[in-house]
């Protein structure tokens, strides 16, 4: 398979695993650690060994350039090259810089990016895939809240996403196998 096709084929799935993810009034760390959990969680359905907080390729500004920055998600997979995954809600050229250096080390480089809109697509051969929110302002000394609903349509420019229409499914009240269960679950025997 050609690599950039690929690379879109991937940026794509992970975009229609994110249009899953719904919240309610999380602030900006607690976002960002709901879409890492849910891109790791993506790279595990698909077998690879996942690592978070994994060591780049790139090295840290001065005064720090012994050292190198990481990554939010790294994945190895056993058929192809590792892939990497950086999460943002800001429009930042580090995170473009960082992965591009990726790229160039043989690596797929996905930017996810979250926010209310307006973003700006990378440049190749940094793929984007966006989680678009809506934000308030919260309760005093909690700063801006965020949420996310299941019925937003990915914006354009995206290569992932879309709308996720909710199903209502029927609750079961007992598993026919299992028989009848008290309130804490556990079997009851019907009296002879």
């Amino acid at each position: 398979m050609e690599v950039a096709a690929q690379d879109e084929r991937l940026a794509a799935d992970l975009g229609r695993w994110l249009a899953e993810v719904t919240f309610v009034d999380l602030d900006t760390d607690e976002v960002t650690a709901r879409v890492i959990d849910s891109v790791v969680r993506w790279a595990e359905a698909q077998g690879w060994r996942v690592y978070r907080r994994a060591p780049s390729v790139l090295p840290l500004p001065p005064p720090l350039e012994q050292r190198h920055s990481v990554l939010d998600v790294a994945c190895a997979r056993p058929d192809g090259p590792p892939v990497v995954v950086e999460v943002d809600h800001t429009d930042r050229a580090r995170t473009v810089q960082k992965l591009r250096a990726e790229a160039d080390a043989g690596r797929i480089p996905i930017w996810v990016r979250w926010g209310v809109g307006r973003f700006t697509a990378p440049p190749p051969p940094v793929r984007m895939v966006t989680v678009e929110v809506t934000r308030r302002a919260g309760p005093a000394g909690r700063g801006r809240l965020h949420s996310r609903g299941g019925d937003r349509p990915a914006p354009a420019h995206s290569t992932g996403g879309g709308t996720v229409t909710p199903q209502a499914l029927p609750i079961p009240l007992t598993d026919p196998a299992q028989g009848p269960t008290d309130d804490a679950g556990k079997s009851i025997e019907s009296e002879s």
